[in-house]
């Protein structure tokens, strides 16, 4: 949206806007709640890594937690600037993250352990590349979202091979997240201009943000009670202040 007080970043060279006065509050963040509202997800990425790393799970798993906070802090550089370049720190990262999903998803049956995850390193590497030079617009969220319902079928197999109760309520806070939150962001895209005349705004992209924090460590847990399931681990679902879930293990004396 257009601009309230002078900009210390400059003119907004973004190719995507939010439904947010820009510099509203502080010359130097461009949509104020669009940048703090990334972080609850950071701590949720953060207690997912101790909690991987304090009960050694596999390194995929600490990978996937720290580019979680990756993603987040390049969604914070790019809402608090508008900036082209900053843009892509955001968007390269969920591409990136998503084909790291793909690998924890697909790669306990593929049995050509090293064809995949160099096909996807090649692969992200090759868009980050075309996309620091291309302007995709609409094209991005076209990929993105393909990259995703890639996904969709395989998170489905686990679910329905789990009986866990608690590992599947998790499951369930997943989609419930990431549908609420895609309400929250079409709100947004679509009804800005009649929300703006609203007495608040109820900041649509911002709650996006927040629910898909939620979503992201609900999808790590979920994936790493199964993976522990596979391992044999004997996974438990606890409650930190019997409120956020987390995985607890206990490796054979053999591991």
């Amino acid at each position: 949206m257009a601009e309230g007080i002078s900009s210390f970043w400059g003119p907004v060279t973004s190719t995507t806007q939010c439904c947010e006065k820009n510099y509203a509050y502080s010359s130097y963040i461009a949509e104020f709640h669009n940048t703090i509202s990334n972080f609850p997800g950071i701590l949720l990425a953060l207690i997912g890594l101790v909690n991987a790393l304090r009960q050694r799970f596999e390194k995929r798993f600490t990978i996937l937690h720290i580019s979680n906070m990756i993603l987040i802090i390049g969604s914070m550089l790019y809402h608090a600037t508008l900036q082209h370049v900053l843009q892509q720190s955001d968007e390269t990262p969920m591409v990136w993250e998503i084909l790291l999903y793909m690998y924890i998803l697909y790669s306990p049956d593929w049995h050509y352990r090293s064809t995949m995850p160099t096909f996807l390193f090649l692969y992200g590497a090759a868009f980050a590349v075309v996309h620091a030079y291309v302007r995709f617009g609409i094209g991005f969220k076209v990929h993105y979202v393909v990259l995703c319902l890639l996904c969709i079928p395989r998170m489905y197999k686990y679910y329905i091979h789990t009986e866990d109760d608690a590992a599947k309520r998790i499951a369930k806070w997943y989609v419930a997240t990431v549908l609420v939150g895609s309400v929250c962001w079409f709100c947004d895209r679509v009804f800005c201009e009649r929300v703006s005349r609203w007495p608040v705004n109820p900041q649509g992209h911002a709650l996006w943000h927040v629910f898909m924090g939620f979503n992201s460590y609900c999808a790590n847990t979920f994936l790493m009670f199964c993976r522990a399931q596979q391992r044999g681990w004997s996974p438990k679902v606890k409650y930190f202040f019997g409120v956020l879930p987390y995985v607890k293990i206990e490796k054979p004396k053999t591991q």
